[in-house]
């Protein structure tokens, strides 16, 4: 049993991850592992729990690469298919388990149902299916997670609210655009930060790298990585070495303790 936090980086890519079938991109042909990323998801360990947030499309090939014995539930942080689409596959954690427990707004669990009825599903259940616990998550409303209380953080991906977490000294943000004043509050002290920082060039609901930069400096935490990385980003070697001394890009299953 290890009383450190350990975050593993399931995947840190965007929507169609890196490479991008078909293109011929410099980096979606490098042959560093670094910049091949999957789909953005994070894994929380600590004592005896592992949660994971977001259950995106590669959420089996990255619970092959980094196996755990037992899922103690996933957190969502908003509908969109690059964070969700990989539901299917708790499939054998559930055979194992029983019911699954899942944390969301509950505007996401609705888009869950429509689109993932069968799991869902009360009655007439196909008897492969997965089954699902829902807790549904307010952004005010700290939600007990084994031995800790997890803070849940409103930002804005464009216009859509999207929720991030806090574990302790641990913060987790992605698909973020805007977050109000009173959101960032809730973010001091914390000695890891995470959040998205999709390119160079200005996007509609992403940071930037400029923008991810101001935003780290303005949440002042003693480390910070950034996730949700499209190709358009550069080289993950020729970013990472003009990064300030604190801040890093993250990498498909790079493990980091607190």
């Amino acid at each position: 049993m290890d009383d450190q936090m350990t975050i593993t980086f399931l995947g840190t890519g965007t929507s169609q991850g890196i490479p991008i079938i078909g293109s011929n991109h410099p980096v979606c042909l490098s042959t560093d592992p670094k910049d091949k990323r999957l789909r953005v998801s994070v894994l929380i360990s600590w004592k005896d729990y592992n949660y994971v947030i977001d259950c995106g499309p590669d959420f089996r090939q990255q619970m092959l690469t980094n196996p755990i014995d037992h899922l103690d539930g996933i957190l969502f942080t908003h509908e969109h298919a690059d964070h969700t689409a990989g539901i299917d596959d708790i499939r054998p954690f559930f055979f194992r388990q029983g019911d699954i427990p899942i944390y969301a707004h509950a505007r996401v669990v609705e888009s869950l149902k429509r689109r993932f009825d069968y799991i869902f599903a009360n009655e007439n259940r196909y008897p492969g299916a997965p089954a699902v616990q829902v807790f549904e998550v307010e952004k005010d409303k700290n939600i007990p997670l084994g031995d800790l209380k997890v803070v849940p953080i409103e930002c804005y991906h464009n216009r859509l609210p999207v929720l991030g977490y806090r574990f302790g000294e641990f913060i987790y943000l992605t698909d973020v655009k805007k977050v109000h004043e009173d959101e960032i509050k809730k973010m001091k002290g914390a000695k890891v930060l995470v959040v998205n920082a999709l390119r160079i060039e200005p996007h509609h609901s992403h940071f930037n790298l400029e923008e991810a930069l101001e935003f780290a400096q303005e949440v002042g935490a003693e480390q910070t990585y950034f996730t949700h990385i499209s190709h358009l980003l550069g080289f993950h070697e020729e970013v990472e070495k003009n990064l300030p001394e604190n801040v890093h890009l993250a990498y498909d299953n790079l493990q980091i303790k607190i």
